[in-house]
C-alpha cells in the first residue's frame, strides 16, 4: 500500500501532507500511524465538531418546521436547465447485479454448442466457419 512518497505530520499544527487532517478535521492513517509510534492518544487530534457534546448542543435548538408548500412565495430566482449534449451516456448492457451460485458454472450448464456448425466449444460468435467483416474465417485462407 506504500507508494514511496514520505509524508510529513505536524501534529502540533495538526497538518499532514496528504491533506486529510486538515479537511475532515479528523485523523488521518498518518497521525494515527505517527501517533502509536510516539505512543500518543491519537482521539485528542478528533475536531470538537465530532464529539456527542457539540453534536448535543446542536439538538437543543428547537427546529421550526417548514409548514404547508401551498402557503409558500413563487421563486423568482434563475431557471438552471440541463444541457442534455453533457449528458454521459451509459454504453452497453447494464452490469448485471446477481449473485452468482454453482448452478452458474460451465458444469452444470453442460458444454457450449455452436448454433451454426453444432460443435463443442466455441459459440456461434467465434465460429470457424462463419465470415468475419473482412471475409476472413471462411474455409479457404492460409
Amino acid at each position: 500500500m506504500s507508494s514511496g512518497r514520505v509524508l510529513v505530520v505536524n501534529l502540533a499544527r495538526r497538518k499532514c501532507d496528504c491533506g486529510h487532517f486538515q479537511v475532515e478535521r479528523l485523523p488521518c492513517r498518518h497521525v494515527i500511524a505517527c501517533c502509536a509510534n510516539q505512543r500518543l492518544d491519537w482521539q485528542v487530534y478528533v475536531s470538537n465538531v465530532y464529539k456527542i457534546s457539540q453534536i448535543c448542543k446542536i439538538y437543543k435548538i428547537e427546529f421550526v418546521p417548514v409548514g404547508d408548500t401551498a402557503t409558500w412565495t413563487d421563486y423568482q430566482g434563475p431557471t438552471m436547465i440541463a444541457n442534455p449534449a453533457l449528458r454521459r451516456t451509459l454504453k452497453g448492457h447494464p452490469k448485471s447485479t446477481r449473485y452468482l451460485n454453482e448452478m452458474d458454472s460451465r458444469k452444470m450448464r453442460g458444454p457450449q454448442v455452436c448454433r451454426l456448425c453444432g460443435r463443442q466449444g466455441h459459440s456461434h460468435s467465434r465460429c470457424p466457419q462463419r465470415a468475419g467483416p473482412s471475409g476472413v474465417g471462411g474455409s479457404g485462407g492460409s
